[in-house]
Protein backbone atom coordinates (compact mmCIF):
# COMPACT_ATOMS: atom_id res chain seq x y z
CA UNK A 1 0.00 0.00 0.00
CA UNK A 2 1.47 3.62 -0.13
CA UNK A 3 1.81 5.64 2.23
CA UNK A 4 -1.52 7.37 1.60
CA UNK A 5 -3.56 4.44 1.63
CA UNK A 6 -1.80 3.09 5.04
CA UNK A 7 -2.77 6.36 6.26
CA UNK A 8 -6.07 6.13 5.25
CA UNK A 9 -7.14 2.50 6.63
CA UNK A 10 -5.15 3.26 9.41
CA UNK A 11 -7.48 6.63 10.37
CA UNK A 12 -10.86 4.29 8.69
CA UNK A 13 -9.71 1.40 11.56
CA UNK A 14 -9.40 4.06 13.98
CA UNK A 15 -12.68 5.97 13.59
CA UNK A 16 -14.24 2.46 13.68
CA UNK A 17 -13.61 1.97 17.31
CA UNK A 18 -16.29 2.08 19.84
CA UNK A 19 -16.00 3.51 23.32
CA UNK A 20 -18.01 1.51 26.27
CA UNK A 21 -20.05 -0.46 24.34
CA UNK A 22 -21.28 -1.97 28.27
CA UNK A 23 -23.46 -0.51 30.54
CA UNK A 24 -21.68 1.76 32.82
CA UNK A 25 -22.12 1.58 36.75
CA UNK A 26 -23.38 5.03 38.05
CA UNK A 27 -21.68 6.87 40.62
CA UNK A 28 -23.05 9.45 42.87
CA UNK A 29 -19.99 11.77 44.05
CA UNK A 30 -22.30 12.96 47.51
CA UNK A 31 -21.55 9.21 48.47
CA UNK A 32 -17.97 9.25 48.29
CA UNK A 33 -15.69 8.51 51.42
CA UNK A 34 -13.84 11.67 53.04
CA UNK A 35 -10.48 10.08 51.53
CA UNK A 36 -9.56 8.33 48.83
CA UNK A 37 -8.23 5.55 49.68
CA UNK A 38 -11.40 3.50 50.62
CA UNK A 39 -13.03 4.85 47.39
CA UNK A 40 -9.87 3.37 45.65
CA UNK A 41 -10.17 -0.02 46.94
CA UNK A 42 -13.46 0.20 45.91
CA UNK A 43 -12.87 0.42 42.58
CA UNK A 44 -10.30 -1.77 42.19
CA UNK A 45 -12.67 -4.66 43.51
CA UNK A 46 -15.47 -3.69 41.53
CA UNK A 47 -12.97 -3.87 38.30
CA UNK A 48 -11.81 -6.83 39.14
CA UNK A 49 -15.05 -8.05 39.46
CA UNK A 50 -16.12 -6.83 36.21
CA UNK A 51 -13.63 -8.82 34.44
CA UNK A 52 -11.07 -5.86 33.89
CA UNK A 53 -7.79 -7.36 32.67
CA UNK A 54 -4.82 -6.82 34.73
CA UNK A 55 -6.57 -4.01 36.47
CA UNK A 56 -3.27 -3.43 38.86
CA UNK A 57 -1.58 -2.33 35.29
CA UNK A 58 -0.88 1.73 35.78
CA UNK A 59 1.05 4.26 33.51
CA UNK A 60 3.68 6.35 36.26
CA UNK A 61 4.42 9.82 34.42
CA UNK A 62 8.18 10.92 35.48
CA UNK A 63 10.12 14.40 34.60
CA UNK A 64 13.56 14.01 33.28
CA UNK A 65 16.37 16.16 34.40
CA UNK A 66 15.35 18.49 32.02
CA UNK A 67 12.25 18.44 33.00
CA UNK A 68 10.62 16.66 29.76
CA UNK A 69 7.90 14.07 30.76
CA UNK A 70 8.33 10.21 30.67
CA UNK A 71 5.80 7.75 31.23
CA UNK A 72 5.77 3.84 31.26
CA UNK A 73 3.24 1.29 32.15
CA UNK A 74 3.91 -1.02 35.35
CA UNK A 75 2.30 -2.91 38.12
CA UNK A 76 0.78 -1.79 41.28
CA UNK A 77 1.99 -3.31 44.26
CA UNK A 78 0.05 -2.07 47.00
CA UNK A 79 -2.29 1.23 48.38
CA UNK A 80 -2.25 2.04 51.81
CA UNK A 81 -2.56 4.35 54.10
CA UNK A 82 0.73 5.64 53.33
CA UNK A 83 0.08 5.69 49.62
CA UNK A 84 0.57 3.95 46.02
CA UNK A 85 3.66 1.42 46.16
CA UNK A 86 5.72 0.35 43.17
CA UNK A 87 9.12 -1.24 42.29
CA UNK A 88 11.56 -0.84 39.84
CA UNK A 89 15.79 -0.61 39.86
CA UNK A 90 16.92 2.56 41.28
CA UNK A 91 19.47 2.40 38.24
CA UNK A 92 16.75 2.14 35.74
CA UNK A 93 15.23 5.04 33.28
CA UNK A 94 12.75 6.14 36.39
CA UNK A 95 14.88 5.12 39.25
CA UNK A 96 17.06 7.89 37.76
CA UNK A 97 14.21 10.30 36.96
CA UNK A 98 12.97 10.19 40.55
CA UNK A 99 16.05 10.68 42.13
CA UNK A 100 16.53 14.21 40.72
CA UNK A 101 12.82 14.90 40.65
CA UNK A 102 10.91 13.21 43.25
CA UNK A 103 7.19 13.35 42.12
CA UNK A 104 5.20 11.60 39.84
CA UNK A 105 1.84 10.83 38.39
CA UNK A 106 -0.34 7.48 38.07
CA UNK A 107 -3.31 6.45 35.71
CA UNK A 108 -5.41 3.49 36.06
CA UNK A 109 -7.82 3.18 33.41
CA UNK A 110 -10.52 0.36 33.69
CA UNK A 111 -12.11 0.52 30.45
CA UNK A 112 -14.49 -2.35 31.46
CA UNK A 113 -16.46 0.39 33.39
CA UNK A 114 -15.57 3.55 31.80
CA UNK A 115 -13.32 4.49 34.73
CA UNK A 116 -10.07 6.34 35.29
CA UNK A 117 -7.71 7.21 38.49
CA UNK A 118 -4.91 9.57 38.50
CA UNK A 119 -2.51 9.98 41.23
CA UNK A 120 -0.21 12.90 41.48
CA UNK A 121 2.40 13.97 44.44
CA UNK A 122 5.99 13.16 45.89
CA UNK A 123 7.85 10.00 45.55
CA UNK A 124 9.34 8.60 48.28
CA UNK A 125 12.02 5.07 48.23
CA UNK A 126 11.07 2.64 50.96
CA UNK A 127 13.59 1.00 52.92
CA UNK A 128 15.98 -1.79 51.83
CA UNK A 129 14.38 -4.31 54.05
CA UNK A 130 10.72 -3.47 52.29
CA UNK A 131 12.61 -3.84 48.98
CA UNK A 132 14.25 -7.01 49.54
CA UNK A 133 10.57 -8.15 50.82
CA UNK A 134 8.79 -6.90 48.19
CA UNK A 135 11.00 -8.76 45.40
CA UNK A 136 10.94 -12.05 47.07
CA UNK A 137 7.19 -11.85 46.96
CA UNK A 138 6.62 -11.90 43.49
CA UNK A 139 7.16 -14.44 41.06
CA UNK A 140 10.73 -17.03 39.71
CA UNK A 141 10.00 -14.57 36.56
CA UNK A 142 10.29 -11.42 38.46
CA UNK A 143 12.60 -12.17 40.27
CA UNK A 144 14.93 -13.41 37.34
CA UNK A 145 13.73 -9.92 35.59
CA UNK A 146 15.38 -8.48 38.48
CA UNK A 147 18.52 -9.77 38.75
CA UNK A 148 19.90 -9.41 35.14
CA UNK A 149 20.17 -5.93 36.52
CA UNK A 150 20.27 -3.55 33.49
CA UNK A 151 17.20 -1.91 33.32
CA UNK A 152 17.06 0.66 30.45
CA UNK A 153 20.75 0.22 29.25
CA UNK A 154 21.34 -0.33 25.84
CA UNK A 155 21.34 -4.49 24.42
CA UNK A 156 23.65 -5.19 21.29
CA UNK A 157 21.30 -8.07 20.45
CA UNK A 158 18.39 -10.42 20.89
CA UNK A 159 20.73 -13.34 21.37
CA UNK A 160 22.47 -10.92 24.02
CA UNK A 161 19.13 -10.32 25.45
CA UNK A 162 18.24 -14.34 25.67
CA UNK A 163 21.64 -15.87 27.01
CA UNK A 164 21.42 -13.17 29.78
CA UNK A 165 17.63 -13.92 30.78
CA UNK A 166 18.40 -17.17 30.77
CA UNK A 167 21.17 -17.53 32.89
CA UNK A 168 18.67 -14.70 35.28
CA UNK A 169 15.89 -17.56 35.55
CA UNK A 170 18.60 -20.33 35.75
CA UNK A 171 20.01 -18.31 39.45
CA UNK A 172 16.43 -17.31 40.14
CA UNK A 173 15.24 -20.71 40.22
CA UNK A 174 19.06 -22.03 42.26
CA UNK A 175 18.25 -19.11 44.90
CA UNK A 176 15.01 -17.73 44.91
CA UNK A 177 16.40 -15.50 47.81
CA UNK A 178 19.13 -13.78 45.52
CA UNK A 179 19.98 -10.06 46.21
CA UNK A 180 19.06 -7.65 43.24
CA UNK A 181 20.44 -4.48 45.31
CA UNK A 182 19.61 -1.77 43.29
CA UNK A 183 15.86 -3.08 43.60
CA UNK A 184 13.74 -0.15 45.08
CA UNK A 185 10.41 -0.27 46.39
CA UNK A 186 9.10 3.57 45.80
CA UNK A 187 5.84 4.97 47.25
CA UNK A 188 3.77 7.80 46.00
CA UNK A 189 2.47 10.12 48.92
CA UNK A 190 -0.73 11.20 47.61
CA UNK A 191 -1.18 15.31 47.05
CA UNK A 192 -4.15 14.51 44.76
CA UNK A 193 -6.16 11.84 43.88
CA UNK A 194 -8.60 11.86 40.80
CA UNK A 195 -11.91 9.50 40.07
CA UNK A 196 -13.25 9.88 36.43
CA UNK A 197 -16.48 7.83 35.64
CA UNK A 198 -16.96 7.53 32.48
CA UNK A 199 -21.05 8.26 30.83
CA UNK A 200 -22.73 7.29 27.41
CA UNK A 201 -23.88 10.92 27.18
CA UNK A 202 -20.38 12.14 28.44
CA UNK A 203 -21.57 13.26 31.67
CA UNK A 204 -18.66 12.35 32.99
CA UNK A 205 -18.29 12.81 36.73
CA UNK A 206 -14.54 13.83 37.79
CA UNK A 207 -13.90 13.91 41.79
CA UNK A 208 -10.62 15.13 42.81
CA UNK A 209 -9.51 14.98 45.79
CA UNK A 210 -6.52 17.40 47.20
CA UNK A 211 -5.11 17.41 50.74
CA UNK A 212 -5.11 20.77 52.38
CA UNK A 213 -1.23 20.46 52.96
CA UNK A 214 0.13 18.46 49.84
CA UNK A 215 2.21 15.63 50.86
CA UNK A 216 1.14 15.96 54.36
CA UNK A 217 0.64 12.52 56.06
CA UNK A 218 -2.43 12.16 57.31
CA UNK A 219 -3.69 15.62 56.40
CA UNK A 220 -6.87 16.69 55.76
CA UNK A 221 -8.83 15.87 52.06
CA UNK A 222 -11.13 18.59 50.18
CA UNK A 223 -13.89 17.13 47.34
CA UNK A 224 -14.27 18.75 44.36
CA UNK A 225 -16.35 18.15 41.07
CA UNK A 226 -14.14 19.15 38.16
CA UNK A 227 -16.27 19.68 34.65
CA UNK A 228 -15.19 16.73 32.19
Amino acid sequence: MTDDTSQRSFRELLHAQRVWDTELPAFDPESAPPAPLALFHAWFAAAVAAGQPEPHAMALATADAEGLPDVRTLLLHDADERGWHFASHATSAKGHQLAARSHAALGFYWPAQGRQVRVRGPVVRCTPAESHADLHARSTGALAAALTGAQSEVVGSPAELHRTADGAWDRAVAEPDAEAPTWTRYVVEPAEVEFFQGDARRRHIRLRYRRTEAGAAGGEWTRELLWP
